[in-house]
């Protein structure tokens, strides 16, 4: 008997529960809330593209690793340093609000309340119909107006640009946002999950020069900001009253009701590809993706 628990305690050997202490448990807690923190900092920003980049850099040194491709992961060993510091360069502006804004929090609610907002619809019908009756408004009284629709790219870093909404999409609110000599009609509105999250945004300008040199500044921002996401811009000019769609780096112009509807309608099921072809569009001279 005496050697049968030998053998079983023998067996068991291998298994060992480690001791767990108080400091061990506040060592969980604090490092949870970083990881969770950076996170949700990483899904806010465009450093949610380049974080996805680096997971299949890491996929592809595995397979070299695995397949013992020793040039390969030479050049990986000695470009990681360069690449760690060129990443801290590249983000230096989203790390500095990251810890701003980690030093505004309040981190006992945020540890014990989870504030999980669940994910809707992108674009609904009710948004497209507003959006296409503030549009309309808008070009026949011809007033400028820039309106950014969040795709799959996080726009969190333009957003904190601008001032804070949070409103569900009506005509009326985007028509008194873009109204003339209003505190809100400068720069962007930010469309996210059929509700208005901020106005006044900033966005980055294209640098292509092969554009119509007639457009303005609202058509290069738009432009520019579809060349850095997936998001669709819907652009009313304040010289002419013309409505344009700008995505994937093409700016569709003089648009009706019927083909802004089918631009709007595509977000319904737009997952990362190309517009449809054979709307009824006009793309302007250099429209064309390089």
């Amino acid at each position: 008997m005496e050697r049968f628990w030998a053998v079983i305690s023998s067996y068991f050997d291998w298994f060992y529960v480690p001791r767990i202490t108080i400091s061990d448990i506040l060592e969980i807690i604090i490092l949870s809330y970083l990881i969770y923190t950076l996170i949700l900092w990483i899904k806010k920003t465009r450093a949610w593209t380049v974080f996805k980049g680096i997971i299949v850099i890491a996929v592809f040194m595995g397979f070299a690793a695995i397949f013992k491709l020793n040039t390969i992961l030479w050049l990986f060993r000695n470009m990681i340093n360069v690449g760690i510091l060129a990443v801290i360069i590249l983000f230096q502006p989203e790390l500095r609000r990251a810890l701003e804004e980690l030093g505004k929090r309040n981190i006992i609610s945020d540890v014990l309340i989870r504030n999980d907002s669940t994910k809707s619809e992108r674009v609904n019908n009710n948004t497209i119909q507003e959006l296409i009756s503030a549009a309309t408004f808008m070009s026949k009284n011809k007033t400028g107006a820039l309106i950014v629709i969040e795709q799959n790219v996080p726009l969190g870093e333009y957003e904190a640009t601008g001032i804070n909404i949070d409103a569900a999409v009506s005509s009326q609110l985007i028509e008194n946002i873009f109204e003339h000599n209003t505190p809100l009609h400068d720069g962007a509105v930010i469309i996210r999950n059929n509700r208005v999250v901020a106005a006044t945004c900033y966005l980055p300008l294209t640098g292509r020069s092969d554009l119509n040199k007639d457009l303005g500044t609202r058509h290069r921002a738009a432009v520019g900001i579809s060349e850095v996401s997936d998001s669709m811009t819907l652009v009313v000019s304040e010289e002419n009253g013309q409505i344009s769609i700008a995505q994937g780096g093409t700016l569709y112009s003089n648009l009706d009701v019927e083909s802004l509807r089918g631009h709007l309608t595509s977000l319904q099921t737009y997952k990362n590809s190309q517009s449809k072809k054979g709307r009824r569009a006009k793309r302007l001279k250099g429209g064309k993706k390089k």
